[in-house]
């Protein structure tokens, strides 16, 4: 198996550290609004890396941890906005409650499998943060101020530490200041902060270092670190995000993590996906051109030809996203559908029984080894499908389907599945009735009669087969 990977540059081969086991951990959303589908896709992407990891080492467990981050600048905001009655906590809680949930419905809608998955709450690891900011100012790494506490950049570099592993680092854009806001500008370098100074009605938890109260809330990094530390330990295989997470968040993880210690790795592969673009500009809520699931729902476009539509593009090349791009996706999902549904009409009209022989490694997947090459696999799977289309034999079909679905998660099987009325099953065999005794014109009939109904018929030199249209 091999990835690109962000820390060397290269497309490395995967070597999981511990046998029998891999790790990931992938940075979640910010609950403070829905998530918009260039965010989703980045999920899309990891999760299609786990299917392939899964692929690769079959009966190896494997331990996907994603956080949420439920307090930050802009939760807080959200919850003054919308509750501004309430105490801090419990607007808090209020508000990303309702967007985590829905952020896990969203992923269900595009065949991220949530159950397995473990999802971690920033509110619930303050502790173990607060431990680690303890450890980083016992060991100089960090400094208390009047607002708060800064992992110090300048410190770690003298240890010998390399501030910039994920992105180039100048001593030109490297400043003296410090930057209290979660995010932050990406042109320059300050010290950042692991640790706030309560302000007025936020929510803050009690903290008690080197004598001091200092009541507050911990800054955005810190929480990655100690969530990732507690769930996976350090360093874990793969830690998965967008582009932009790269610099300040995951540079800024990296530091907070390896500081103290021997270690300089937090993790050995570094998976970023590239952004989503609308009219050749970055999707972002910032911007206002961004689009939500439920904008595609509406738009009676199903979620899933939205993940068919991100798979198509490979997760370092830039998805240009339009309503047209879209719409091709649902075409093309439509056309597999319709293929996979096919059945051969048997004697007692129902659809016969194919078998589900043993899924094993094909050759139609093995372009998910090479860096993830999706948009290779679904050429070939097609070219699979199509074969299946022109034969009768479909013996084969179900366990083809079946481990495209665990690989690419467009959930076909269901295609597999029956849907006929007793009532269509009755008219399929009226036709075949006709057909046998040569009454032409009735078999037309009730073949268009079908069509109505959304059933398709195709006649073929091994016999008749039906389809949902």
């Amino acid at each position: 198996m091999k990835i690109y990977n962000s820390l060397t540059s290269t497309v490395d081969d995967f070597k999981p550290i511990k046998e029998g086991e891999i790790s990931i951990y992938s940075c979640g959303p910010t609950v403070y609004d829905n998530a918009h589908i260039g965010n989703i896709s980045s999920f899309i992407y990891a999760d299609t890396l786990k299917r392939a990891l899964s692929h690769e080492f079959p009966g190896w467990q494997i331990k996907h941890v994603m956080n949420i981050t439920d307090i930050d600048d802009k939760t807080i905001k959200k919850s003054i906005e919308l509750y501004p009655d309430l105490e801090p906590h419990e607007r808090l809680s209020k508000v990303t409650r309702a967007y985590e949930k829905q952020f896990k419905d969203d992923l269900e809608s595009v065949g991220i499998d949530t159950d397995a998955i473990t999802f971690v709450r920033a509110t619930d690891y303050i502790p173990q943060m607060q431990a680690l900011i303890k450890q980083l100012v016992a060991s100089k790494f960090a400094y208390l101020t009047d607002d708060g506490i800064y992992f110090s950049i300048a410190t770690y570099k003298a240890a010998g530490k390399k501030y910039g592993q994920l992105v180039p680092i100048t001593a030109e854009s490297t400043g003296a200041a410090r930057v209290n806001n979660d995010e932050y500008d990406k042109d320059s370098v300050h010290d950042f902060a692991l640790w706030k100074i309560r302000k007025p009605d936020e929510p803050a938890w009690d903290f008690e270092i080197d004598g001091k109260q200092l009541s507050g809330r911990p800054g955005w990094h810190i929480e990655c670190s100690a969530m990732s530390a507690s769930t996976l330990g350090i360093p874990f295989d793969v830690h998965t995000g967008g582009v932009d997470l790269k610099f300040p968040h995951h540079e800024n993880e990296i530091a907070q993590s390896t500081a103290v210690g021997d270690n300089n790795v937090l993790a050995d592969i570094f998976f970023h996906s590239e952004h989503m673009l609308v009219d050749n500009q970055k999707m972002a809520k910032s911007t206002e051109n961004f689009f939500t699931l439920q904008d595609i729902i509406d738009k009676n476009i199903d979620p899933l030809a939205f993940r068919l539509f991100v798979l198509q593009s490979h997760y370092r090349s830039q998805a240009h996203f339009s309503w047209v791009n879209l719409q091709a996706a649902q075409n093309r999902l439509d056309r597999i559908r319709r293929v996979v549904s096919l059945q051969p009409v048997t004697a007692s009209t129902a659809p016969a029984q194919t078998s589900s022989p043993e899924i094993k490694p094909r050759e139609q997947f093995i372009e998910l080894s090479n860096d993830l090459n999706v948009a290779r696999v679904l050429e070939t799977i097609e070219a699979e499908l199509t074969s299946y289309e022109q034969d009768s034999d479909r013996t084969q079909l179900t366990g083809f389907i079946g481990t495209t679905d665990d690989l690419l998660g467009l959930n076909l099987s269901t295609s597999l599945q029956s849907n006929l009325t007793d009532a269509q099953l009755q008219l399929i065999a009226q036709r075949e009735a006709a057909r046998v005794v040569g009454e032409w014109a009735q078999s037309d009939k009730l073949r268009e009669e079908l069509r109505n109904q959304g059933v398709g018929l195709r006649d073929t030199v091994e016999g008749t087969i039906w389809f949902q249209l």
